[in-house]
């Protein structure tokens, strides 16, 4: 197999593991365990927690003295044995902390597959910004058959979506030792703590309008586990209503959600066309827009003669993902000196994955518990999307009168090419 074959099948693989749990684990957590909203707020909130430092840790590691692909795979072989003990877990607190030590393996391993796919890229002589998009696409194509592969076995409420994913980590584990080798580069030259871990980049909170977009970053975070979290199971709530319950989108949701990502897929080739055309601010306020239609349409639709407005907000989210973090991370590029550009890359990353994802899991779960549940112990869902819509479009006003931006053209082609 070829250098670009054998990328493909890492990022195919490191994908597949996150989609055969990520969407419907609160199905698992809702329908077969019934633990609380609040205790599910934090099992989501661990890839926030581990976003926050682990990436850091393990790229110094790989830096200054472990082979980058060895580090990866070891921490996918530590994954899959991780992922294969949750099904035999029967307390929410010991769930917790398995999933957090998970996260804290499988978190790097993003970063750390881009690390391996650049090396050797270049020392191949391809052209990482034409060759690298067409092989990490397979990655999101992974992790929809993963939602495939999870909801027509019929695993999505069952503790067989771990195993999956488990066998998939220690598959792709074992594979990251054929990888080409990603010595470490840094060995022998010494840095400060505060670069080593990124935290120069925090100068970038000195420009007024850096530290909004930054906040506003960890809004828009949070969002995104909203869905995350819970668009699988409230499909899946429907099954309780007899006109619904034999319904193909309350059967498969995984399958009905997986079009989200297809979308993404699609959406993220119109970003040159759009921040051309309108600017990053605009940009990024369609995308909060658009967040608010997500979580609208949900309010409304349902998996009969309202399921079109599921599909479509299903759709949007392509819009909503896709305009935020991409033309955010260029933001980012265009506001950084040469010498912290990976460093605020990071730290975006960071305000987004990490504090965004561990408010918005933590908070989302306790409200839902505290105001969206019925006498009958059943969600409220069309008050938990609206609520959500209600919050994304407060973020949106908020953004379009106070982040100020002027857009200019050139700047952005400046940052593509």
């Amino acid at each position: 197999m070829n250098l670009k074959g054998r990328l493909i099948a890492m990022n195919f693989l490191q994908f597949f593991i996150w989609g055969s749990w990520l969407l419907t684990i609160g199905a698992y957590w809702f329908q077969n365990k019934q633990w609380s909203g609040t205790d599910f707020g934090a099992i989501f909130s661990t890839m926030g927690l581990a976003s926050l430092f682990m990436p850091a840790i393990a790229g110094i590691i790989a830096d200054r003295w472990i082979n980058a692909e060895r580090l990866y795979g070891i921490f996918h072989i530590a994954g899959a044995v991780l992922l294969s003990t949750l099904p035999a877990i029967n307390n929410p607190d010991t769930f917790f902390w398995v999933v957090l030590v998970t996260m804290m393996f499988y978190m790097p391993t993003i970063a750390l597959a881009i690390t391996v796919a650049y090396s050797s890229m270049k020392k191949n002589g391809m052209d990482i910004i034409k060759d690298y998009p067409p092989v990490r696409v397979w990655g999101t194509i992974g992790f929809i058959v993963a939602l495939w592969v999870v909801s027509l076995s019929g695993f999505e409420t069952s503790p067989m979506q771990f195993y999956v994913a488990a066998a998939a980590s220690l598959v792709l584990g074992l594979y990251a030792f054929t990888l080409p080798k990603c010595p470490p580069l840094a060995r022998g030259h010494k840095k400060k703590l505060v670069e080593e871990l990124g935290l120069n980049a925090f100068r970038l909170f000195k420009s007024s309008k850096m530290a909004l977009f930054f906040i506003f970053a960890i809004f828009l975070g949070a969002a995104l586990q909203l869905t995350n979290a819970y668009g699988d199971t409230f499909l899946h709530d429907f099954a309780d209503i007899p006109e619904y319950k034999d319904l193909i989108a309350v059967r498969y949701p995984a399958i009905i959600m997986s079009v989200s990502q297809i979308s993404e897929t699609l959406f993220i080739l119109t970003i040159p066309f759009f921040l051309k055309k309108f600017g990053i601010k605009k940009v990024m306020l369609i995308s909060m827009v658009a967040w608010v239609l997500r979580f609208g349409l949900f309010g409304i639709g349902n998996p009969a003669e309202g399921l079109w407005m599921i599909i479509l907000s299903c759709i949007i989210y392509g819009m909503a993902f896709d305009f935020f973090n991409i033309s955010g991370s260029l933001f980012v590029e265009t506001q950084s000196t040469p010498d912290i550009r990976a460093s605020a890359q990071g730290l975006f990353m960071m305000m987004t994955n990490g504090f965004g994802a561990f408010l918005g899991s933590r908070i989302s779960g306790i409200v839902i518990d505290k105001y969206f549940k019925l006498e009958s112990g059943a969600f409220d869902w069309p008050g938990i999307w609206f609520a959500f819509a209600g919050y994304a479009l407060v973020v949106t006003i908020l953004f379009a009168i106070l982040f100020r931006h002027k857009h200019v053209p050139e700047e952005t082609a400046a940052v593509s090419h």
